[in-house]
């Protein structure tokens, strides 16, 4: 009979092995444009069941290379993409994109630093991570555990934009474009001129109650700019991809409903706490997850609304 400790050590290498094989299995995306792929995250809170895979995240391969948006929420989901982009091309990835600085789109980046991948961020991004990274790391711990926390690294970008930023992957052209405060203070958006598809991040929500940490003037001054591009599609930061601009409509609604509300709210002098309580209440049945951001939202807006 083979001595525990040799039984335990093949057990622990075989448990390694499966977790390295489920880690490398190709996060499941979808086509949406030639050469453009999403995977759609689910609409839900970051847990330890869905590994923080609950953004949207993707990729576009140009003739010469691939630009990958966003990675997703833990080591784990940056690797099953980097599976999902080896099993459709062996271009090289030139860039890594991340619209705005949230765990669930920028904690899968450690996957992509071996392969020389150049990062770009907004130029408040790196501000941003070092302000909150150790902290978004904490939460994560709290809410994952250690399996999946320890090899996740802050990797801030290396590239930035201020204003705009073209990037050609080869006879594709992407521009990138940084926004004024609005959903977050570092948000970019990534247009794909020759397929139409925007990739707005989260200046854009379906489906999940929009998530308000940055300005809701500026956000609602930002979609307003944003509809006129001219994409044919947006690849939201949650949410299924949509036509455009109609995917706007809801978040707009949404926002405005808010901003309205806490007006109202802060001209009969009610105090924050019912702002909390009461604000865009209207769109609890429109929106999934209202009742986990919209408290949050409201409170966030009230504090900027009330010094009008």
């Amino acid at each position: 009979m083979a001595h525990p400790t040799l039984i335990l050590a093949a057990l622990a290498t075989i448990a390694s092995a499966t977790v390295s094989f489920a880690q490398q299995q190709p996060l499941p995306v979808n086509s949406v444009a030639d050469g453009v792929f999403v995977h759609n995250g689910q609409t839900a809170q970051m847990t330890r069941e869905n590994a923080g895979a609950i953004a949207n995240v993707g990729f576009i391969v140009g003739e010469d290379s691939v630009a990958v948006i966003d990675t997703g929420g833990s080591l784990r989901e940056g690797r099953q993409l980097m599976a999902a982009i080896r099993a459709r091309t062996g271009k090289p990835i030139r860039y890594v994109i991340n619209t705005h600085g949230h765990p669930d789109h920028i904690f899968g980046n450690g996957a992509f630093v071996q392969d020389g991948a150049t990062f770009v961020g907004h130029a408040n991004l790196p501000r941003m991570l070092a302000t909150r990274g150790q902290f978004y790391l904490e939460a994560f711990r709290r809410t994952m555990g250690d399996e999946l926390i320890d090899e996740i690294r802050i990797v801030p970008p290396t590239l930035l934009v201020s204003r705009t930023l073209t990037l050609d992957l080869g006879a594709r052209p992407l521009l990138v474009r940084a926004w004024p405060a609005a959903h977050s203070d570092c948000d970019l958006t990534v247009f794909d001129e020759k397929s139409g598809t925007l990739f707005a991040g989260d200046l854009v929500f379906l489906t999940h109650t929009p998530v308000l940490d940055g300005s809701i003037r500026g956000w609602l001054g930002v979609i307003g700019e944003l509809a006129a591009l001219p994409a044919q599609r947006v690849v939201p930061g949650h949410g299924p991809v949509s036509g455009w601009p109609a995917a706007l409509a809801d978040e707009r609604r949404y926002l405005e409903t808010l901003a309205s509300d806490i007006r109202g709210l802060v001209a009969r002098g009610e105090p924050i706490a019912a702002a909390a309580r009461t604000a865009a209440v209207s769109e609890r049945p429109r929106w999934e997850l209202f009742d986990d951001f919209n408290a949050r939202n409201a409170t966030a807006a009230f504090s900027e609304i009330e010094w009008e």
